[in-house]
This record gives structure tokens, sequence and C-alpha cells, in this order.
């Protein structure tokens, strides 16, 4: 009878369901406990800070009055905004196309190199270094002293080789001493000169180091007499080192001015024209009788060409896109290149029997067969660019920093560079996100459908 009793007190025995349930519960708690600590760390670093920049965006400057939308209606009167919006839409449809469209070039291109392992290591350093770094590197490069900045000097260097540069760009005439200054920069005698005469042109202001090593003294050339057919001069450095001399007279020790361009003027046309002698003596011969005005044009004095203002206001945003391009081209190549190595060799091989060329299989058969992998790339890219501030705020100089800001940018500039409006500069942190959020949505769909 006890035994009976005991028998039904006992708890049924447990089925292999029940089994299975208790397992599966322990094992989700035990994936709980572990994903707790990542599940804080995002609440506490993304969820919250989203959720107050939300809520912060609806306040004032102070945090302490609701003022609704007004600093979203705020954003869009902003010129400041408008040409950030502006920019960032730049960004987003140059850099990707260009990084896709490089990367895709360069990856097919790779396949053909012998070294393609070194090659792709070069093209992928650039990643390694940050955006730090490589600013304050593209900022130097970009100086528009030609003895700092590696592309003026590059620049000025090429343009030099084939326009030439002026010989005297700080000479000047004095005050008072027969010549006068035209309208364009030029320097001509002030009262005229007939055939048979000698000219003398003196110039102040020459630096050492522009004074060409073969100059020699202007005294005896001023002092040569001239054929009745033909006009001498001589243009000479008006100036004796040490002190002395006189103004207007060509001294002992003063030296003349080579290689300087002298036009003769009659009725005012060029009926001459000379270059300078090391001595700086010129002459003109064959000259018909009457009067005529010596001239030095303005090429002599032309300022030195400088090159290409890259950080100017027409051309910042296009100089901080070709240093986003060079840190982030191996990057697409390298992905690429993965997808490149994955394609089937079949089709491409059958191609190639087939008599097509191999602009024919890339355009028709490379390109269509990589399409996901290339939408991938260039949706990554657009997530990246949309979020760029490093290279924009440290290549940019402070007087353009306006004209080439982005979102990201105008957001730091309005909360904490300057303006303190945290409200508004919340609000560009909301919109930010509402702009990068579809994008990273498309991402995750396209790696869940390739995982499927």
């Amino acid at each position: 009878m006890t035994a009976t009793l005991l028998k039904e007190a006992s708890p049924p025995p447990a089925t292999l369901a029940d089994r299975r349930r208790r397992a599966r519960r322990r094992g989700r708690t035990v994936a709980l406990a572990f994903v707790l600590p990542a599940l804080l760390l995002l609440g506490a670093l993304v969820v919250y800070p989203v959720l107050f920049s939300v809520g912060r965006s609806f306040f004032d400057a102070s945090g302490t009055r609701f003022v609704g939308g007004d600093n979203y209606t705020e954003m869009f009167r902003d010129p400041a905004t408008i040409k950030a919006v502006r920019n960032t839409a730049i960004w987003v449809v140059v850099a990707p196309t260009l990084l896709t469209g490089l990367g895709l070039v360069l990856a097919v291109l790779v396949e053909k190199v012998r070294w393609a392992t070194a090659f792709k290591l070069l093209l992928f350093m650039p990643m390694a270094v940050s955006f730090l770094a490589a600013g304050i590197i593209f900022r130097l490069a970009y100086d528009e002293d030609p003895d700092k900045g590696v592309l003026n000097a590059a620049v000025v260097s090429v343009h030099d080789a084939f326009t030439g540069t002026s010989t005297y760009p700080t000479a000047r005439a004095r005050d008072g001493q027969g010549l006068t200054e035209g309208a364009d920069g030029s320097y001509g005698t002030t009262a005229p000169t007939t055939p048979g005469h000698t000219v003398g042109l003196g110039l102040v202001g020459v630096l050492p180091e522009d004074l060409p090593q073969g100059a020699r003294p202007a005294y005896a050339a001023a002092r040569r007499t001239a054929a009745s057919d033909e006009l001498r001069g001589v243009v000479y450095l008006d100036f004796t080192r040490g002190g002395g001399g006189e103004q207007g007279r060509t001294d002992r020790n003063e030296s003349g001015l080579p290689e300087m361009t002298v036009e003769a003027l009659r009725d005012g046309h060029t009926v001459a024209s000379a270059t300078t002698a090391a001595d700086g003596s010129f002459r003109f011969q064959g000259l018909g009788p009457g009067s005529y005005t010596v001239r030095l044009p303005a090429s002599n004095f032309a300022p030195p060409y400088e090159g290409v203002s890259w950080l100017g206001p027409a051309l910042v945003t296009p100089a901080v896109i070709g240093a986003y391009l060079w840190i982030w081209t191996g990057f697409a190549m390298v992905l690429i290149g993965a997808g490149l190595a994955a394609l089937p060799r079949d089709a491409l091989e059958a191609a190639r029997m087939d008599g097509a060329n191999e602009w024919q299989i890339f355009r028709r058969i490379t390109v269509p067969l990589l399409a996901p992998v290339l939408t991938v790339v260039f949706v990554t890219l657009v997530i990246n660019v949309m979020k760029v501030f490093d290279l924009v705020y440290i290549i940019a100089p402070g007087p353009v920093q306006e004209d080439a800001t982005v979102l990201a940018t105008q957001m730091w500039l309005v909360s904490f560079g300057g303006g303190n409006n945290q409200g508004l500069g919340s609000a560009l942190g909301v919109l930010l996100l509402l702009l990068v959020i579809p994008a990273m949505v498309f991402n995750v769909r396209r790696f869940r459908g390739s995982q499927r």
C-alpha cells in the first residue's frame, strides 16, 4: 500500500521533448549572458546618443526651451548648411563612382602584372595611414608655395619649361629719371629720341639673386657712339653697392641688366625689338629719321608663376576628394579583386575562343558578373563619404573651411567649433543619420541575399 502511494506521488519521467526545451532555455540564457555586455555597450554608445540627439534637436541652444521643429527649419535656411548639403552631394556622387571605377580597372590590370602582390600592397598601404596623418601630408602637398608644395613645384617647373619667366620681377624705375610706367606695367622713355643717340635706362629694386652671374658693368656700353641710322642704349642697375655714384648716370661699378627685352616705338607702334647683352647694351639698326620711344615691356617685370591655388575656394573640394581617393583606392581594388578571382573562368575562356577581344570580355562579361560586388563596394563607400570629417577639417585652410564643409564638419562647427548651438548641431546629426540609414539598409539586404 505504501509503495503504491509513493509511486503515485513521484513525478512522471521527463520526455525527450522536455529535455530539449530545457536545453534550449539554458542555451538562450548562456547566450544572453555572453551578449549582455555587448548589448549594454551598444545601448550606451549608440542607442542612447542617438535618442538623446533626436530629443536635443527639439530644444534651443541652451537646451532649456522646447522649440519644436525650429532647428530643422533653421537648418535649411542657413547658407552654410545648404553649402554643406551641396558639398556632401558632390562627395556622394563623385568619390564612390571614381573609387569603384578605379578599383575595377586596377583589379583587372593587376591580374596581368607579374608582381601583382607587391603592386596590391603598395596601393593598399595608404589604408594603414590615419586620416589625420593623410590630411597633414596632403595639406603640405597642396601648399601654394612651390618651395613647399610638391604639386605646385611640378606645375611651376612644367610651366616655366614651356613659357619661361621674367628675369627681373622686382625691378622698377626711379621717379624723375626719364622713365614713366605704363598702365600695363611697362616702362618707356619720357622724352622721345632719334637715331644716332645712346639712351640710358636705369632701374632699381633688382634682388641680388635675380642678377645673372654673367652680368658685366654697363659703363663702357653707355659711352659707345651710335651710327646715324641706329639707336643704341643700355639698361643698367642704377645702384652702386656700398653707396656713392650718381642717380640717373651709369657709374663705373654699376652692372648692366642682360636678357631684357627692349622695343623701339614710333607713333605708338613697335618697329624694332632687341634683347640686352651681358653689359645691358642694345641697339636698333636701320631706323629711319624721326622720333622714337624706347620701351621695356611688362613681360620683363611680370611676377613669377606661382602655380595653382589647390586649396582656394574653387578647388578645395576636389583637392580633398583627391586625398580621399589616395587612401581608399586600395580598399576598392582588393574587394573587387576578390570578386574577380571568384568569377567562373570557363565563361571568360569561352568568350576568348569565340573571338571576343579583351575590351568586349571586360564590358560584356566581367562587369555584369561583378555587378553584385561593385554594388556593395559603391554603397559601402557612399556610407563612408557621408561621414567624412577628418580630411575636410585638416586639409581645408580656415578661410576656405566654409567652402569645403560637409555635413559632418558643419555639425561639429555648429555644436563645438564656435557656434555653441547644440540644438542645431543635433538636428544636423539627425539629418546625417537619416541620409545614411537607407544606404545601410540596402547593404544589409545585399549581404543577407548573398548569404542565402
